[in-house]
């Protein structure tokens, strides 16, 4: 015998239908989301449960309820409110052990799985870094440095990893400004990484994981300089 929907899992499924709305980019950032009377007619739901459904999206982080202004969507996924939430409590420290954890296997990964379409996208990054520094631009060199990554993590071919290092890449840019602006004498042409592009051209997975290992541990003793010696 078939059990009657209950009023929860329909509850569940408006959520998973907003989410997905708001992730695929139907719904984006900084809009207002529909009607309620449409939103009851589109899900074919009771206003309780579609405003039940909100409420959760609101807790979660995705939407936001505006005085005058109905109910925004606040951020495209749930996972990055979720991340962002312990990154604003977590210490530069913290955040770099998960930037090693997750580079490393990107860069790994990238060794075993990497495009030519990936190397000439690495290749370019690479460029605009180097501009960047020719140029005396600080914001331009963070900004290029981090795509640099991002565009390592995305030739990994791992989605998850990808979503992953998306949603910590604010707290990354956050604490490399944070680290440049403490050191006056912050050597740019040593965070251009040539040799990790060319571990990853070659395919060579130790010289790539080695790589990572160090430059995030020279950043590591940095910052613990600078901070006046924090623990391991």
């Amino acid at each position: 015998m078939l059990k009657k929907t209950t009023r929860v899992s329909l509850v569940e499924q408006v959520v998973h239908q907003i989410e997905h709305l708001i992730e695929s980019g139907k719904w984006s950032v900084g809009d207002r989301i529909p009607p309620e009377m449409e939103l009851m007619k589109k899900f074919d739901v009771s206003r309780n449960t579609l405003r039940e459904a909100i409420r959760a999206l609101v807790h979660a982080g995705l939407l936001e309820t505006k005085q005058g202004s109905g109910t925004i969507i606040r951020s495209s996924s749930a996972l990055g409110v979720a991340i962002n939430r312990h990154a604003e409590k977590s210490s530069m420290i913290e955040i770099l052990e998960v930037r090693l954890a997750l580079e490393r296997e990107a860069a790994i990964l990238a060794a075993k799985r990497r495009s030519e379409t990936d190397v000439k996208k690495l290749t370019e990054y690479i460029r605009l870094c180097q501009d960047a520094i020719q140029d005396n631009d600080v914001e331009r060199f963070i900004e290029r440095d981090i795509l640099f990554h991002k565009t390592i993590v995305k030739a990994a071919n791992n989605q998850m990893l990808y979503e992953l290092y998306e949603h910590i890449s604010e707290s990354i840019y956050e604490s490399v400004h944070e680290m440049i602006t403490m050191d006056p004498d912050f050597q740019f042409e040593k965070e251009i990484h040539s040799e990790l592009l060319q571990a990853i051209i070659r395919k060579d997975v130790k010289a790539a994981t080695d790589y990572v290992n160090q430059y995030i541990h020279t950043f590591k003793e940095k910052i613990k300089s600078s901070y006046g010696g924090l623990d391991d």
